[in-house]
């Protein structure tokens, strides 16, 4: 299947590994020319090399504190400036200290909110513009599956990460009717660096909670994130989607 994406620009945040990479790769491979970010510049070339391997469109890097709006809204001039445009911005960030509700201090939520979701509004808010300019794009938000269903050890996520879903659904309508769509993806336990942990722990312990036997992987992520990047999802808005193996039974 033909996504449309051959020719289009993307930028995708906090792209030096893990999902963000897995979604680069992804759209990268489809043909877009794709933006990365990252705070390690030698984990970033890494990532530069291994998107530029998959695709034929362009491949741009640039190491950006996604804590910084200043450096976020540079990220995505520079983009434009060399690129042309920017058709899909992928919002990502770093993950916040887990923990049980006494664990933290209200200094601690308002640091969450400063990681969690300030970078995702900063981002997209910077590229409004040249979205609504070219009357065609599409939004994606990387959050949690804390966000479809709190976790008493990661109290911090879930509250930090619910305003992204608000923002989103706020954006659907500050979109209008300009062709630009704004969806949430919320990932459960996934073989990522930031599961493996800083000793490489072996990721299939988490998955004795997940109905599918399995954790998942960037790569299958990243294609969905491609897919509601494409033409084909162009009625799809305002819509959180959860990415967890079923972990996650909550209902509505």
């Amino acid at each position: 299947m033909d996504l449309g994406l051959r020719g289009k620009v993307a930028m995708v945040a906090a792209s030096s590994s893990g999902l963000g990479l897995g979604v680069a790769r992804a759209l990268a491979a489809e043909g877009a020319s794709v933006s990365l970010c990252g705070r390690d510049a030698d984990r970033l070339a890494g990532a530069h090399a291994a998107v530029d391997a998959v695709g034929e469109g362009k491949v741009r890097s640039e190491v950006v504190d996604m804590g910084d709006p200043d450096a976020v809204a540079a990220w995505v001039e520079h983009t434009h400036d060399e690129f042309g445009a920017i058709d899909v911005v992928v919002s990502h960030t770093g993950g916040v200290r887990q923990g049980p509700v006494d664990d933290f201090a209200v200094q601690d939520y308002r640091d969450a909110v400063d990681t969690a979701l300030v970078p995702h509004v900063a981002m997209v808010t910077a590229a409004k513009p040249f979205l609504e300019h070219d009357g065609w794009g599409r939004v994606l938000m990387i959050t949690s599956e804390s966000v479809r269903q709190p976790m008493p050890h990661n109290v911090l996520s879930g509250v930090a990460r619910l305003g992204v879903l608000g923002f989103a659904r706020s954006l659907v309508h500050g979109f209008a009717d300009s062709g630009v769509t704004v969806n949430v993806l919320a990932p459960g336990y996934h073989d990522t660096p930031a599961l493996r942990g800083p000793s490489g722990a072996d990721p299939t312990a988490a998955a004795a909670e997940v109905p599918l036997g399995r954790v998942g992987d960037p790569e299958d992520f990243g294609a969905l994130a491609a897919f509601l990047a494409s033409r084909q999802a162009a009625f799809v808005t305002g819509a959180l989607l959860l990415v967890d193996g079923g972990n996650t039974r909550a209902l509505p």
